[in-house]
């Protein structure tokens, strides 16, 4: 299990597995990255040029388009590897149009691995946490029902 604090928070913040339906839409962040996520496993987003995980890129913000997958560890020998065809994780891969080369670990939080009301955060070592800014959240709490009140407060809004 992945286990990260940050300064801010008032409770551990663990992974969450989520399936594929809760991923599908758009995240957002503090500091002004947007990603929407397709069932196709594609995605469209801006601001990747805040992202700290990007900065070894060669133009993290001219990135807007790629693909995305669940890490699985189903095929070789366990080793956890991106698949297209895993419905749920509580980590993917973005792999970018753009730059091909350019890949980025995202991490999926929850409030003590609850999955209701998940985070995301790209990250090149998931135990050091998110920057300030960094988490993204769906921007459409409520499809979980949840309602108005029923989300964490404070973790990337």
């Amino acid at each position: 299990m992945v286990l990260t604090a940050s300064c801010g928070l008032g409770a551990a913040v663990h992974t969450a597995v989520i399936p594929q339906e809760q991923l599908v839409g758009t995240w957002t962040s503090p500091s002004g990255t947007s990603v929407s996520f397709a069932k196709d496993h594609t995605f469209t987003g801006t601001g990747f040029g805040k992202v700290e995980a990007l900065a070894r890129c060669a133009h993290p913000e001219a990135l807007s388009t790629g693909r995305w997958a669940f890490y699985s560890s189903r095929g070789d020998g366990g080793i956890p590897a991106p698949d297209e065809t895993a419905t749920r994780g509580n980590d993917l891969r973005l792999s970018f149009a753009e730059e091909p080369s350019c890949t980025v670990w995202v991490y999926l939080y929850g409030d003590f691995g609850d999955a209701r009301d998940p985070a995301m955060c790209p990250t090149t070592d998931p135990d050091d946490g998110c920057p300030s800014g960094g988490y993204l959240k769906h921007e459409e709490p409520a499809h979980r029902g949840l309602g108005a009140a029923g989300g964490r407060e404070g973790v990337g809004r």
